[in-house]
């Protein structure tokens, strides 16, 4: 029997520090891929643009380095601009890069009747 390999992910929301729970989440996360040889994603949550900075992004890929916990898909650690430069091949690590995706997706539940519209909302039925 084959089985797949871990794939664990941290996903925090740019709105301000990295805060200690955050750490937390994010070091169960990297320490379980560990243990098991699997891989440790980071996906930035960007979609609240009223709330959400660049400032903060770069702020919490630092702390995560300074943590030591390197992940194996996401914005690239290593780059300048970490929105334009990223690691793997499941992206984009930033949310608001997938939109699009996102909205295909819909429709395609949409126009095969597994869900609807409802005044902005989407509903499945």
């Amino acid at each position: 029997m084959t089985t797949k390999p871990i794939v664990t992910r941290f996903a925090p929301s740019p709105t301000g520090a990295l805060h200690v729970g955050g750490a937390r989440t994010a070091l169960f996360a990297w320490a379980y891929a560990r243990q098991h040889k699997g891989r440790f994603i980071l996906r930035i949550e960007d979609t609240d643009q009223k709330r959400s900075s660049p400032e903060s992004t770069k702020g919490i890929l630092r702390d995560m380095q300074w943590l030591g916990l390197r992940w194996d898909e996401g914005p690239n650690h290593a780059a300048d601009d970490p929105y334009a430069n990223q690691l793997g091949a499941n992206g984009p690590y930033f949310q608001s890069q997938r939109l699009d995706i996102y909205t295909k997706h819909i429709n395609q539940l949409i126009e095969a009747g597994l869900a609807y519209e409802d005044d902005g909302a989407i509903r499945f039925r």
